[in-house]
């Protein structure tokens, strides 16, 4: 088993890639998000993050990287929920994943907020818990928690964060948690460019998670479509 230093050796300064897929998407099982995985670890990475149990089990058969897992569900506003219950959070520490990714926002879950959930999960499980936050507020309980690392994930994500859905990279938000916390803060969310990657380990990232713009190439595909399109639309007037 892999002590959370070497864990988080591994990890350090590097890119940690969001191998995920949902819907009619053609990549959408486990084999699919599987090929994603292998592709990203032989151009570089130095993680996976996976969700769902049959494929992030298949990840962890096929790669030498650390794996980070998580379940997804929704809350009752429907906003997303990362690993939201103890069931879950079981089912997929059981498929040889090296952290867990749990939301650490104030929403309840368990009766309990993600501070709450996650202290609790620290006294029963020997796992590195990853808490997705969205705001200072979040990750600052998180860390009192007891969490072993944050992620930016949620920011863009929650009722008091979607005004910043469109606005790219937060880049603030991760600038704050590195100046308040002596945790490692790892960036996610809308990292879907090189540049901002680089431009978050600049400002103190521990490492960088993306996903969208590497293993999502049908989203990918509308951007260049869409902006075409526009371009287009406007010769014709």
């Amino acid at each position: 088993m892999m002590s959370n230093q070497e864990l988080f050796d591994k990890l350090r300064g590097g890119l940690i890639v969001s191998c995920q897929s949902e819907g009619d998407d053609p990549f959408n099982s486990p084999e699919g998000v599987t090929m994603f995985a292998r592709a990203a670890v032989m151009g570089g990475a130095v993680g996976i993050r996976s969700r769902d149990i049959e494929k992030t089990a298949m990840i962890v058969r096929s790669v030498n990287v650390p794996v980070i897992g998580l379940t997804k569900s929704k809350f009752e506003d429907g906003y997303v929920r990362i690993t939201g219950s103890y069931k879950e959070f079981e089912e997929i520490m059981e498929t040889g994943i090296h952290m867990v990714a749990v939301d650490g926002t104030f929403r309840p879950r368990e009766g309990l907020t993600g501070p709450e959930f996650i202290a609790e999960l620290k006294k029963r499980y020997l796992i590195p818990v990853m808490a997705d936050i969205s705001t200072l507020e979040d990750g600052m309980a998180c860390v009192q928690a007891g969490a072993d690392c944050l992620s930016t994930t949620l920011s863009g994500y929650t009722t008091e964060t979607a005004h910043k859905k469109n606005d790219g990279a937060d880049f603030a938000l991760l600038q704050e948690l590195v100046n308040r916390v002596n945790i490692p803060v790892i960036a996610e969310g809308r990292i879907n460019m090189p540049a901002d990657a680089g431009r978050m380990i600049a400002l103190g990232a521990f490492a960088v998670v993306a996903g969208t713009a590497i293993t999502r190439p049908r989203m990918i595909t509308s951007w260049y479509a869409e902006s075409i399109k526009k371009e287009s639309d406007k010769k014709l007037k």
